[in-house]
């Protein structure tokens, strides 16, 4: 992956954007797509989308989502500390200790996640990770009013940290669930520059998937898609304790994941496996034995149906602040879904037998 491309994926990462506080990532993805699109437009709802060929007979929807888990200010006590609620699935064991950005009005205000010393806690305390309800965020402050100038409830809060290299092509950081998505969204719509498209493409940074796939089903909605292809992350079990004969086998580094199921129309899964075979494009594969989670239920839900795919970029340790990627499944991913538009056919069928 060129320089450009991981520093764009770098900005991505340390941008906040948990499920209802969008737009300020969805205004660096807007200023990414202008240039490869004939139109770039936001909703009402807060999903960007970006078009390229709109007079095409056949409509292609991509939905990558651009929001991730986070936490929500619901109260101030009299000291000063912030009592929060989860935006989206957040497990307790991950957040004791972690340092946060709290999103006021005003500006970002530093926090931590307090825990009480290992050295204070009772034996039968030992190891277990606090309720949500009972986790607090310390901003420094001395009471109530003083943190009141700082921050309001329904304030947004995430976890602080970014993006860092590690070895063989891997970076970890906190929100690929999905910036992965987006940013592969974005990527498909740049190397689509300057080819015969004989397909239209709708480039989607959708909103709220975290909290029940809201985004895609209203761009959706809007853009009565014939194909819509989800761009996600999915369970890599190449790490401890991960149980490939329940998710699956799928590994770090040997290309993106498409899959096989209810929720994949037969007719554009083959193709899409038959298009990166033929460009020898590395994929792997996984079975989906019921609604898959991601934006292609949406999609496929929408109107009178839509025959949808997904492809999922591996993911470790999903929903924590260390998720880690391989860049050249990243890489691949965009790859995979520009060659397959290219060759796209606009009076091809998807009605599955025919």
């Amino acid at each position: 992956m060129n320089k450009d491309s991981v520093d764009f994926l770098r900005e991505l990462v340390a941008t906040a954007s948990p499920s209802g506080y969008e737009w300020g990532i969805q205004a660096i993805l807007r200023k990414r797509m202008q240039p490869y699109c004939d139109e770039v437009r936001s909703d009402v709802h807060g999903n960007t989308i970006g078009i390229v060929n709109a007079g095409a007979p056949l409509r292609v929807m991509l939905s990558g989502h651009c929001d991730e888990i986070g936490f929500m200010i619901m109260h101030i006590d009299d000291k000063g500390f912030l009592y929060f609620s989860s935006v989206g699935g957040i497990d307790p064991a991950v957040i004791g200790g972690q340092r946060v950005t709290v999103h006021a009005k005003a500006g970002p205000v530093f926090g931590v996640i307090g825990r009480k010393p290992i050295h204070l806690l009772e034996p039968d305390e030992r190891g277990k990770p606090l309720k949500i309800h009972e986790s607090f965020i310390d901003i420094g402050v001395r009471k109530k009013k003083e943190a009141e100038k700082f921050v309001e409830v329904g304030d947004y809060a995430t976890i602080d940290v970014g993006l860092r290299e590690m070895q063989n092509d891997l970076v970890a950081g906190r929100g690929f669930d999905d910036r992965a998505g987006a940013f592969v969204v974005a990527e498909t719509l740049r190397r689509l520059e300057g080819k015969k498209l004989k397909v239209a493409v709708y480039g989607v940074t959708s909103v709220q998937e975290e909290i029940g796939l809201r985004g895609a089903h209203t761009s959706a909605y809007g853009i009565d898609p014939h194909v819509g292809i989800a761009i996600d992350v999915g369970f890599a079990s190449d790490f401890p304790g991960c149980d490939p004969k329940r998710t699956g086998e799928c590994s770090l580094g040997k290309g993106p994941t498409l899959h096989r199921g209810p929720n994949i129309n037969p007719v554009l899964g083959r193709l899409m496996e038959e298009s990166a075979k033929k460009r020898k494009i590395p994929f792997q594969i996984t079975g989906e034995p019921r609604a898959t989670g991601t934006d292609a239920n949406a999609m496929q839900l929408t109107r009178a149906g839509v025959a949808t795919a997904l492809l999922s970029v591996p993911n470790r340790y999903m929903h924590t602040p260390v998720e880690v990627i391989s860049l050249e499944d990243l890489d691949n991913s965009s790859r995979l879904l520009a060659d397959f538009l290219v060759e796209l056919k606009p009076d091809q069928t998807f009605v599955p037998g025919t």
